[in-house]
């Protein structure tokens, strides 16, 4: 993802300069939140959820966030960046928050440090998958259902060997579940499946992060009927259609979960829906 410059607390770094020491708390500890966002156009797309789970976040992991930390503020950054980077047309960008050095696991110093950083996407990131997603449950580990589970955290391990899972099995995806033994989200995604014309999500009570694609879903109005209840594995295998959600993609559609096959009208619906609606 690195490309040319970085933002760090505000100022503009050659990404190859060394701005962390071995204190960084982020390194020690996973203490700290990130945002994946898109810019397309020089505009951050749904910078209003966004910004406002960034904030939710941090106010949940006691940093003193300063005034300051608005939307405006970020957006701003974001968009100069990408475009010295030149690649304001269509970027991945992460806004990394990490509290300042000192403390072993408790902190001494809680105010917030930031990199945010960006990439160039393709332009077939606004397409609906072409062929179905292939997935399957990571046996290896279970989430929690908890005030933090919900936050995009810079302790990945879970994702990360879900998706090391994935790739092993040679999956698209991995979903993971939590200590009850239902279903939470996948490596990078919410998830929702189709039945009887319903769209049901776990409730993040469920241990899933509170993805931004998932909230704009449920806050918009859609010719469907969307309701959050708790997902078993065969409320997986026996649903109409299965869907992944999440910023950079939008909607990608699960053409296979263990034995069970799906199609994708549903998707295609609400991905030519949000095409309209958030472009």
């Amino acid at each position: 993802m690195q490309v040319g410059f970085i933002c760090y607390n505000g100022r503009f770094v050659p990404g190859s300069e060394p701005i962390l020491t071995a204190d960084n708390r982020s390194f020690r500890y996973g203490d700290g939140c990130f945002e994946t966002m898109k810019v397309y156009q020089g505009q951050v797309m749904l910078a209003d959820l966004h910004i406002e789970r960034l904030l939710t976040s941090m106010n949940r992991l006691h940093f003193e966030v300063p005034p300051h930390y608005t939307k405006e503020y970020f957006t701003e950054l974001i968009t100069e960046l990408c475009a010295m980077n030149g690649v304001s047309r269509l970027a991945r960008v992460r806004l990394t928050v990490f509290r300042s050095n000192g403390g072993f696991y408790e902190p001494v110093d809680n105010t917030p440090n930031f990199i945010i950083q960006c990439g160039e996407l393709s332009r077939r990131i606004f397409e609906l998958n072409e062929n179905g997603l292939s997935i399957d449950v990571f046996p290896d580990a279970r989430k929690s259902s908890d005030k933090l589970s919900s936050i995009k955290s810079n302790n990945c391990l879970a994702y990360v060997m879900a998706a090391m899972f994935a790739r092993q099995q040679m999956l698209d995806e991995a979903i993971l579940l939590n200590h009850h033994g239902r279903v939470a989200d996948t490596t990078n995604a919410n998830i929702f499946m189709v039945r009887h014309q319903r769209l049901i999500t776990p409730p993040l009570s469920e241990g899933g992060v509170c993805g931004v694609m998932r909230k704009y879903l449920l806050r918009t109005e859609l010719p469907f009927r969307i309701e959050e209840r708790p997902l078993t594995i065969s409320d997986l295998e026996n649903a109409d259609e299965i869907f992944l959600t999440n910023a950079i993609y939008g909607i990608r559609w699960v053409g296979l979960f263990r034995e069970s096959s799906y199609g994708n009208a549903t998707a295609a619906i609400l991905h030519e829906l949000l095409f309209e609606g958030v472009i």
